[in-house]
């Protein structure tokens, strides 16, 4: 039973910890201190659902629909360009980058980016439901075992990007360091939102 937690904890990890919308997101949130509970337990919550929904047999679902992927990856990559534009025009003025200039985001707005960013992510399905749900199976009778293992890695890797990012504050006290921050979200989502396309 460990072994198969182990092997499901580091399929997760390695999964998870690529640079990706999702993250960036929390990493953002997470250097502003701004609802950063939230954002980590939306997100460590919905990989948890998708990672039981793959174990219990919605991956052999999607994978036999590919039409709802191809209808997610475009809604997601519209999606994912409008945040992009918002990044890059966050870094047109600095003047605002500042989190006590520009104020906080409402906790509707936040959590609102959040669950589109997770749930119109076609690769999360890829990931979580169809990647870990098969992986978990491939360990019998531990399936379960496994996705308890994949979801602790989940809630591992947001809790300490969520709220180590705030040990960063310091270097982001000045706007050209926003400014950075924002076009570099902007170039992976865009990437993302390209690749997804493609």
């Amino acid at each position: 039973m460990l072994s198969a937690a182990l092997a499901g904890f580091l399929t997760m990890m390695s999964l998870i910890v690529a640079i990706g919308a999702q993250n960036a997101f929390v990493l953002r949130q997470g250097i502003r201190r701004e609802h950063v509970l939230p954002v980590v337990v939306l997100c460590s919550a919905a990989d948890a659902l998708l990672i039981v929904a793959g174990i219990a047999g919605l991956g052999a679902v999607i994978a036999n629909h590919p039409a709802v992927l191809t209808v997610t990856k475009y809604v997601g990559a519209v999606f994912l360009l409008v945040l992009a534009f918002g990044s890059f025009r966050r870094a047109q003025h600095p003047e605002v980058l500042d989190p006590a200039a520009s104020g906080p985001a409402s906790l509707s707005a936040v959590v609102t980016t959040c669950l589109a960013l997770t749930f119109l992510n076609p690769n999360v399905y890829l990931d979580t439901v169809v990647l870990i749900g098969s992986l978990a199976h491939q360990h019998e009778p531990d399936a379960w075992v496994f996705g308890f293992g994949a979801a602790l890695a989940s809630i591992v890797w947001f809790v300490a990007l969520g709220f180590g990012a705030g040990y960063l504050r310091p270097l982001f006290a000045r706007p050209r360091a926003w400014q950075v921050l924002d076009i570099v979200i902007g170039l992976v989502v865009t990437t993302i939102a390209v690749l997804l396309v493609l």
